[in-house]
């Protein structure tokens, strides 16, 4: 998985880890990408590291910010919503 590969290069708590692995898959599930070894899977991954590096740290907020990033607006506005509801509490 190319999260993975990509979160063994740097150290962060094992609660972020795994949130990161967690918005990762919800990430690909909303883009319906099947096969972890296309190269679009290694895209979401390292902007949703990006993100991660830039403060954004909540699973829904990391999956649905990467996905608006890479300009696949695929999910619906309520997801959206959310998300924005929750980087504006911070």
């Amino acid at each position: 998985m190319p999260i993975t590969r990509l979160l063994a290069d740097i150290t962060i708590p094992p609660e972020q880890q795994n949130a990161l692995e967690l918005a990762f898959r919800a990430a690909l599930r909303k883009l319906e990408l099947v096969d972890r070894d296309d190269s679009f899977c290694a895209l979401v991954a390292r902007k949703m590291l990006e993100l991660h590096q830039r403060g954004v740290t909540d699973a829904v907020a990391l999956s649905e910010l990467t996905i608006r990033e890479i300009g696949m607006q695929r999910f619906n506005s309520a997801s959206a919503r959310y998300a924005n509801a929750r980087l504006e509490r911070r």
